[in-house]
């Protein structure tokens, strides 16, 4: 058996140690180093920024929550360093842990500039996050009119829906942002308004989204079955079940006065 005492195992286990510090170390460097990168981005501190990318900064490094210099610099409204950041290659549909890329974080934040900088430089404008919401999503829930415009314009798909089934004009209709949800109804040229938007104006007792929504229905010209005001849930609830379940008297008396069937049935039980 060896003696862990001896002259050898002693040298052995000092140059373990050594060599153990030395990485340990170097890790704290290597980590105080990426966090000032990405404190330089938020800041929008451009030309700290270059020193790190001139020392061979891992562009696209992240902090925990897998926030890198992009994402920081477009929730910030940094258009200068995002230019820089951009050019020099960084990853511009890199995703957070929530699955948010730097569109997301700028389209939520309402940083129109940075958002059409992104999108510019290649971004996915559909892309969704763990979630499902898009950027089109974020800005409609933020009422940020101009950055929903713009998205729209770059073929953002308005149709898309969140897992819980939202779509940008469902939320937008039940934040009350009434000149986003006038924008999504006129750019629905394909007649592809989607539930649950009629369904929240009538469990808010919403009369003029209602309106506003049933004056845009695509089906106008079919039978009262298959028009807007009586489009139905997966569970087969119609804007006036929902309407009654809530005890919202005129919102129903608005449905009825545009076609609503007061005889239909739904296939489950109110779980709402």
């Amino acid at each position: 058996m060896s003696n862990l005492n001896s002259p050898v195992n002693q040298e052995a286990t000092k140059t373990t140690f050594i060599e153990m510090s030395k990485l340990v170390f170097a890790y704290r460097s290597w980590s105080e180093t990426n966090a000032s990168f990405l404190r330089a981005a938020r800041a929008g501190n451009l030309d700290k920024v270059l020193e790190y990318l001139k020392e061979n900064i891992d562009i696209n490094t992240s902090n925990s929550n897998g926030l890198n210099a992009l994402h920081l610099a477009s929730k910030e409204g940094h258009v200068h360093v995002v230019d820089e950041l951009l050019k020099q290659k960084a990853d511009v549909n890199a995703a957070t842990k929530k699955g948010n890329t730097a569109l997301h974080i700028a389209s939520l934040a309402g940083q129109q500039s940075v958002v059409e900088l992104l999108v510019k430089s290649g971004a996915n404008v559909d892309c969704r996050s763990q979630n499902g919401f898009t950027p089109l999503y974020m800005a409609a829930q933020e009422n940020h009119l101009e950055v929903v415009r713009f998205l729209l314009a770059n073929s953002a798909n308005q149709s898309l829906a969140t897992e819980d089934g939202f779509t940008p004009l469902a939320v937008a209709l039940q934040q009350g942002h009434e000149k986003v949800v006038a924008l999504l109804l006129e750019n629905d040229s394909r007649g592809k308004i989607r539930l649950p938007a009629l369904h929240i104006a009538a469990k808010k007792n919403d009369v003029k989204a209602a309106a506003l929504l049933l004056s845009n229905d695509p089906n106008m010209d079919l039978s009262p079955e298959a028009r807007m005001v009586n489009c139905t849930t997966k569970s087969g609830f119609t804007p006036l079940h929902i309407a009654a379940h809530y005890g919202n008297v005129e919102i129903a008396k608005y449905l009825i006065s545009k076609g609503a069937n007061v005889n239909y049935e739904a296939r489950y039980c109110f779980n709402l």
